[in-house]
Protein backbone atom coordinates (compact mmCIF):
# COMPACT_ATOMS: atom_id res chain seq x y z
CA UNK A 1 0.00 0.00 0.00
CA UNK A 2 1.28 3.15 -0.84
CA UNK A 3 -0.25 5.88 1.31
CA UNK A 4 1.75 8.89 -0.16
CA UNK A 5 -0.08 8.08 -3.74
CA UNK A 6 -2.94 7.20 -1.49
CA UNK A 7 -3.45 3.61 -3.80
CA UNK A 8 -3.00 0.24 -3.57
CA UNK A 9 -2.04 -2.11 -5.99
CA UNK A 10 -4.16 -4.57 -7.64
CA UNK A 11 -3.21 -8.25 -8.49
CA UNK A 12 -3.27 -7.39 -12.23
CA UNK A 13 -1.38 -4.03 -12.01
CA UNK A 14 -3.58 -2.12 -11.66
CA UNK A 15 -4.26 0.71 -8.79
CA UNK A 16 -7.22 1.44 -6.73
CA UNK A 17 -7.46 4.70 -4.17
CA UNK A 18 -7.53 3.23 -0.74
CA UNK A 19 -10.28 5.81 0.51
CA UNK A 20 -13.33 5.74 -1.03
CA UNK A 21 -16.34 7.47 -0.38
CA UNK A 22 -19.85 5.02 0.72
CA UNK A 23 -23.19 5.67 -0.74
CA UNK A 24 -25.67 3.39 1.87
CA UNK A 25 -27.98 5.15 2.76
CA UNK A 26 -30.98 4.27 5.23
CA UNK A 27 -34.35 3.98 3.85
CA UNK A 28 -35.34 7.58 5.19
CA UNK A 29 -32.81 9.08 3.78
CA UNK A 30 -34.01 10.82 0.38
CA UNK A 31 -32.41 9.53 -2.60
CA UNK A 32 -30.70 12.86 -4.04
CA UNK A 33 -28.50 13.15 -1.00
CA UNK A 34 -26.19 10.51 -3.03
CA UNK A 35 -26.02 13.17 -5.73
CA UNK A 36 -25.04 15.89 -3.22
CA UNK A 37 -22.74 13.53 -1.23
CA UNK A 38 -20.84 12.43 -4.49
CA UNK A 39 -20.63 15.94 -5.45
CA UNK A 40 -19.04 17.11 -2.20
CA UNK A 41 -16.90 13.82 -1.91
CA UNK A 42 -15.06 14.56 -5.56
CA UNK A 43 -14.44 18.11 -4.53
CA UNK A 44 -12.85 17.09 -1.55
CA UNK A 45 -11.20 14.88 -3.35
CA UNK A 46 -12.27 11.37 -3.05
CA UNK A 47 -11.54 9.18 -6.23
CA UNK A 48 -12.95 6.12 -5.15
CA UNK A 49 -16.81 5.83 -5.33
CA UNK A 50 -18.81 3.01 -3.91
CA UNK A 51 -22.59 2.28 -4.54
CA UNK A 52 -24.84 -0.75 -5.18
CA UNK A 53 -27.76 -2.31 -7.44
CA UNK A 54 -29.81 -2.55 -3.47
CA UNK A 55 -28.95 1.23 -2.41
CA UNK A 56 -31.44 2.34 -5.46
CA UNK A 57 -28.94 5.50 -6.30
CA UNK A 58 -26.98 4.54 -8.58
CA UNK A 59 -28.89 7.06 -11.24
CA UNK A 60 -27.73 9.92 -8.48
CA UNK A 61 -23.99 8.68 -8.23
CA UNK A 62 -23.69 8.70 -11.72
CA UNK A 63 -25.20 12.03 -12.35
CA UNK A 64 -22.65 13.81 -9.91
CA UNK A 65 -20.05 12.12 -11.49
CA UNK A 66 -21.17 13.07 -14.52
CA UNK A 67 -21.81 16.53 -13.68
CA UNK A 68 -18.16 16.61 -12.14
CA UNK A 69 -16.85 15.43 -15.42
CA UNK A 70 -18.50 18.01 -17.31
CA UNK A 71 -17.21 21.21 -15.21
CA UNK A 72 -13.38 19.34 -15.44
CA UNK A 73 -13.08 18.79 -12.04
CA UNK A 74 -12.21 15.34 -12.87
CA UNK A 75 -12.17 12.58 -16.18
CA UNK A 76 -13.56 9.85 -16.57
CA UNK A 77 -10.67 7.90 -16.06
CA UNK A 78 -9.73 9.36 -12.54
CA UNK A 79 -12.50 8.10 -11.07
CA UNK A 80 -12.20 4.79 -9.53
CA UNK A 81 -16.37 2.90 -9.22
CA UNK A 82 -17.74 0.17 -7.55
CA UNK A 83 -20.72 -1.62 -8.18
CA UNK A 84 -22.27 -4.50 -6.76
CA UNK A 85 -24.16 -7.67 -8.13
CA UNK A 86 -27.31 -8.37 -5.88
CA UNK A 87 -28.12 -11.60 -4.49
CA UNK A 88 -31.15 -12.17 -7.04
CA UNK A 89 -28.75 -11.91 -9.76
CA UNK A 90 -26.09 -14.54 -9.16
CA UNK A 91 -27.50 -16.86 -11.71
CA UNK A 92 -25.05 -16.84 -14.69
CA UNK A 93 -28.23 -15.58 -17.39
CA UNK A 94 -28.97 -12.86 -15.07
CA UNK A 95 -25.00 -11.39 -14.22
CA UNK A 96 -24.54 -9.97 -17.73
CA UNK A 97 -28.30 -7.88 -17.76
CA UNK A 98 -27.96 -6.73 -14.03
CA UNK A 99 -24.74 -5.08 -14.75
CA UNK A 100 -26.05 -2.88 -18.09
CA UNK A 101 -29.13 -2.58 -15.54
CA UNK A 102 -26.56 -0.52 -13.21
CA UNK A 103 -24.70 1.19 -16.21
CA UNK A 104 -27.56 1.94 -17.85
CA UNK A 105 -29.04 3.85 -14.60
CA UNK A 106 -25.08 5.40 -13.77
CA UNK A 107 -25.34 6.36 -17.42
CA UNK A 108 -21.38 5.55 -17.45
CA UNK A 109 -19.94 3.05 -19.96
CA UNK A 110 -18.36 0.68 -17.72
CA UNK A 111 -17.76 -0.32 -14.20
CA UNK A 112 -13.81 0.93 -13.33
CA UNK A 113 -13.48 -1.78 -10.72
CA UNK A 114 -15.25 -3.75 -9.00
CA UNK A 115 -18.00 -5.32 -10.68
CA UNK A 116 -18.35 -7.23 -7.18
CA UNK A 117 -20.53 -10.28 -5.71
CA UNK A 118 -22.50 -8.58 -3.12
CA UNK A 119 -22.90 -11.31 -1.15
CA UNK A 120 -22.42 -15.10 -1.59
CA UNK A 121 -25.65 -16.36 -0.80
CA UNK A 122 -27.73 -16.30 -3.58
CA UNK A 123 -31.75 -16.05 -3.63
CA UNK A 124 -33.92 -16.88 -6.50
CA UNK A 125 -33.68 -14.90 -9.41
CA UNK A 126 -36.26 -11.76 -10.09
CA UNK A 127 -36.85 -8.36 -8.90
CA UNK A 128 -37.93 -8.42 -5.44
CA UNK A 129 -34.80 -7.70 -3.39
CA UNK A 130 -35.51 -10.08 -0.75
CA UNK A 131 -37.79 -12.93 -2.41
CA UNK A 132 -39.99 -15.06 -0.30
CA UNK A 133 -42.27 -17.86 -0.94
CA UNK A 134 -45.97 -17.68 0.31
CA UNK A 135 -45.57 -18.70 3.93
CA UNK A 136 -42.71 -15.82 4.02
CA UNK A 137 -39.47 -18.22 3.71
CA UNK A 138 -37.11 -16.63 1.50
CA UNK A 139 -36.10 -18.18 -1.46
CA UNK A 140 -32.65 -19.56 -2.04
CA UNK A 141 -30.65 -20.71 -4.51
CA UNK A 142 -27.03 -20.90 -5.85
CA UNK A 143 -23.58 -21.46 -7.50
CA UNK A 144 -20.78 -19.24 -6.92
CA UNK A 145 -18.44 -20.88 -9.34
CA UNK A 146 -21.18 -20.72 -12.32
CA UNK A 147 -21.48 -16.64 -11.23
CA UNK A 148 -17.28 -16.00 -11.39
CA UNK A 149 -17.71 -17.90 -15.11
CA UNK A 150 -20.19 -15.08 -16.11
CA UNK A 151 -18.11 -11.81 -14.29
CA UNK A 152 -15.15 -12.92 -16.23
CA UNK A 153 -17.21 -12.46 -19.08
CA UNK A 154 -18.15 -8.91 -18.48
CA UNK A 155 -14.62 -8.45 -18.02
CA UNK A 156 -13.58 -10.06 -21.08
CA UNK A 157 -16.54 -7.83 -22.68
CA UNK A 158 -15.02 -4.79 -21.57
CA UNK A 159 -18.25 -4.10 -18.92
CA UNK A 160 -16.23 -4.23 -15.73
CA UNK A 161 -12.42 -3.57 -15.86
CA UNK A 162 -12.05 -5.42 -12.71
CA UNK A 163 -13.68 -7.61 -10.41
CA UNK A 164 -13.94 -9.02 -7.13
CA UNK A 165 -16.51 -9.96 -4.22
CA UNK A 166 -17.68 -8.94 -1.02
CA UNK A 167 -18.39 -10.45 2.32
CA UNK A 168 -16.37 -13.58 1.21
CA UNK A 169 -15.08 -16.08 3.64
CA UNK A 170 -11.93 -17.69 3.26
CA UNK A 171 -13.70 -21.27 2.21
CA UNK A 172 -15.64 -19.33 -0.69
CA UNK A 173 -12.28 -16.86 -1.64
CA UNK A 174 -10.74 -20.59 -2.12
CA UNK A 175 -13.44 -22.07 -3.93
CA UNK A 176 -13.21 -19.26 -6.50
CA UNK A 177 -9.33 -19.53 -6.20
CA UNK A 178 -8.83 -23.15 -6.67
CA UNK A 179 -11.80 -23.19 -9.42
CA UNK A 180 -10.63 -25.41 -12.58
CA UNK A 181 -10.20 -23.41 -15.92
CA UNK A 182 -9.84 -19.43 -13.34
CA UNK A 183 -9.28 -16.50 -15.68
CA UNK A 184 -9.32 -14.01 -12.92
CA UNK A 185 -8.37 -13.63 -9.71
CA UNK A 186 -11.04 -11.85 -7.29
CA UNK A 187 -8.74 -7.87 -6.73
CA UNK A 188 -10.44 -7.60 -3.69
CA UNK A 189 -13.06 -8.95 -1.13
CA UNK A 190 -15.15 -6.26 0.58
CA UNK A 191 -15.90 -6.81 4.06
CA UNK A 192 -17.37 -4.97 7.15
CA UNK A 193 -14.16 -4.18 9.42
CA UNK A 194 -13.49 -1.37 11.96
CA UNK A 195 -11.66 -1.58 15.43
CA UNK A 196 -14.25 -4.07 16.98
CA UNK A 197 -13.91 -6.39 13.72
CA UNK A 198 -10.45 -6.27 12.61
CA UNK A 199 -10.32 -9.27 10.30
CA UNK A 200 -6.92 -9.76 11.06
CA UNK A 201 -6.97 -13.68 9.57
CA UNK A 202 -8.96 -12.61 6.79
CA UNK A 203 -6.79 -9.96 5.90
CA UNK A 204 -3.45 -11.87 6.12
CA UNK A 205 -5.66 -14.50 3.89
CA UNK A 206 -5.65 -12.13 1.38
CA UNK A 207 -2.62 -10.68 1.71
CA UNK A 208 -0.88 -14.25 1.19
CA UNK A 209 -3.29 -14.18 -1.93
CA UNK A 210 -2.82 -10.94 -3.53
CA UNK A 211 -6.20 -9.72 -3.02
CA UNK A 212 -6.80 -6.53 -1.60
CA UNK A 213 -9.51 -6.37 1.43
CA UNK A 214 -11.72 -2.68 1.25
CA UNK A 215 -13.68 -2.21 4.49
CA UNK A 216 -17.21 -1.14 4.56
CA UNK A 217 -18.85 0.04 7.71
CA UNK A 218 -15.58 1.26 8.90
CA UNK A 219 -16.99 3.61 11.03
CA UNK A 220 -19.53 1.43 12.35
CA UNK A 221 -23.06 1.09 10.62
CA UNK A 222 -25.76 3.69 10.91
CA UNK A 223 -28.43 2.67 13.27
CA UNK A 224 -30.64 1.09 10.31
CA UNK A 225 -33.04 -0.33 11.95
CA UNK A 226 -33.55 -3.31 8.82
CA UNK A 227 -30.10 -4.33 9.71
CA UNK A 228 -28.54 -3.43 13.21
CA UNK A 229 -29.70 -4.07 16.76
CA UNK A 230 -30.45 -0.87 18.23
CA UNK A 231 -28.60 -1.87 21.34
CA UNK A 232 -25.26 -2.66 19.50
CA UNK A 233 -22.29 -0.32 20.87
CA UNK A 234 -21.53 3.45 19.43
CA UNK A 235 -17.88 2.98 18.00
CA UNK A 236 -17.10 6.10 18.10
CA UNK A 237 -18.45 6.39 21.19
CA UNK A 238 -15.43 4.22 22.38
CA UNK A 239 -13.22 5.62 24.92
CA UNK A 240 -10.19 4.32 23.61
CA UNK A 241 -10.65 5.75 20.20
CA UNK A 242 -12.01 8.90 21.66
CA UNK A 243 -8.39 9.25 23.83
CA UNK A 244 -6.45 8.32 20.84
CA UNK A 245 -8.41 11.40 18.77
CA UNK A 246 -7.71 13.96 21.68
CA UNK A 247 -4.25 12.92 21.62
CA UNK A 248 -3.62 13.08 18.04
CA UNK A 249 -6.25 16.07 18.10
CA UNK A 250 -8.12 13.94 15.47
CA UNK A 251 -11.78 12.55 15.58
CA UNK A 252 -12.28 9.20 16.27
CA UNK A 253 -13.85 8.54 12.85
CA UNK A 254 -10.36 9.74 11.87
CA UNK A 255 -8.76 7.60 14.25
CA UNK A 256 -10.24 4.37 13.17
CA UNK A 257 -10.33 5.03 9.51
CA UNK A 258 -6.05 5.42 9.87
CA UNK A 259 -6.01 2.65 11.83
CA UNK A 260 -7.92 0.45 8.71
CA UNK A 261 -5.34 2.40 6.36
CA UNK A 262 -1.93 1.61 8.43
CA UNK A 263 -2.95 -2.20 8.51
CA UNK A 264 -3.18 -2.01 5.22
CA UNK A 265 -6.62 -2.23 4.29
CA UNK A 266 -8.44 -0.34 1.52
CA UNK A 267 -11.65 1.89 3.29
CA UNK A 268 -14.83 3.01 2.57
CA UNK A 269 -16.05 6.52 4.33
CA UNK A 270 -19.62 7.18 4.29
CA UNK A 271 -21.34 10.35 5.22
CA UNK A 272 -23.75 12.52 3.54
CA UNK A 273 -22.63 15.50 6.02
CA UNK A 274 -20.61 18.28 4.08
CA UNK A 275 -18.43 18.62 7.00
CA UNK A 276 -17.41 15.40 7.45
CA UNK A 277 -16.89 14.51 4.17
CA UNK A 278 -14.14 16.68 3.91
CA UNK A 279 -12.85 16.05 7.32
CA UNK A 280 -12.14 12.20 6.19
CA UNK A 281 -9.59 13.46 3.84
CA UNK A 282 -7.35 14.51 6.80
CA UNK A 283 -6.87 10.47 7.35
CA UNK A 284 -3.59 10.94 5.29
CA UNK A 285 -2.43 14.36 7.20
CA UNK A 286 -1.04 12.14 10.39
CA UNK A 287 0.34 8.55 11.51
CA UNK A 288 -0.79 6.42 14.38
CA UNK A 289 2.30 5.49 16.15
CA UNK A 290 3.01 1.00 16.65
CA UNK A 291 1.61 1.47 20.20
CA UNK A 292 -1.42 3.33 18.74
CA UNK A 293 -1.68 0.64 16.57
CA UNK A 294 -1.17 -2.21 19.23
CA UNK A 295 -3.50 -0.39 21.85
CA UNK A 296 -6.47 -0.13 18.79
CA UNK A 297 -5.67 -4.13 18.24
CA UNK A 298 -7.04 -4.59 21.70
CA UNK A 299 -10.11 -3.78 20.61
CA UNK A 300 -11.20 -6.35 18.78
CA UNK A 301 -14.48 -8.54 19.58
CA UNK A 302 -15.10 -9.79 16.38
CA UNK A 303 -18.07 -8.26 16.62
CA UNK A 304 -20.62 -7.46 13.57
CA UNK A 305 -23.11 -4.60 13.24
CA UNK A 306 -24.32 -6.03 9.65
CA UNK A 307 -25.50 -10.13 10.50
CA UNK A 308 -27.53 -10.76 6.88
CA UNK A 309 -29.44 -12.55 9.56
CA UNK A 310 -32.08 -13.52 6.94
CA UNK A 311 -29.60 -16.01 5.30
CA UNK A 312 -28.28 -18.10 8.23
CA UNK A 313 -28.51 -21.39 7.97
CA UNK A 314 -27.91 -21.14 4.56
CA UNK A 315 -24.89 -23.43 3.11
CA UNK A 316 -22.91 -20.38 2.00
CA UNK A 317 -24.07 -18.02 4.74
CA UNK A 318 -20.29 -16.51 5.44
CA UNK A 319 -20.34 -15.97 8.95
CA UNK A 320 -20.84 -19.09 10.72
CA UNK A 321 -16.93 -19.78 10.09
CA UNK A 322 -13.99 -17.93 11.93
CA UNK A 323 -12.75 -16.44 9.07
Amino acid sequence: MDLKRHCVKLNDGHFIPVLGCGNYASIEMPKSKAEEATKLAIDAGFRHIDSAYVYENEDKVGQAIRCKIADGIVKREDIFYTSKLWMTFLQPEWVWPALEKSLKKLQLDYVDSLYIIHFPTALKPGEETIPRDEHGKIIFDSDLCATWEALEKCKDAGLAKFIGMSNFNRRQLEMILNKPGLKYKPVCNQVECHPYLNQSKLLDFCKSKDIVLVAYSALGFSRDKRWVDQSSPVLLDDPVLCALAKKHSRTPALIALRCQLQSGIAVLAKSYNEKRIKGNMQVFEFQLTSEDMKVLDGLNRNFRYITFGYAIGNPNYPFSEEY
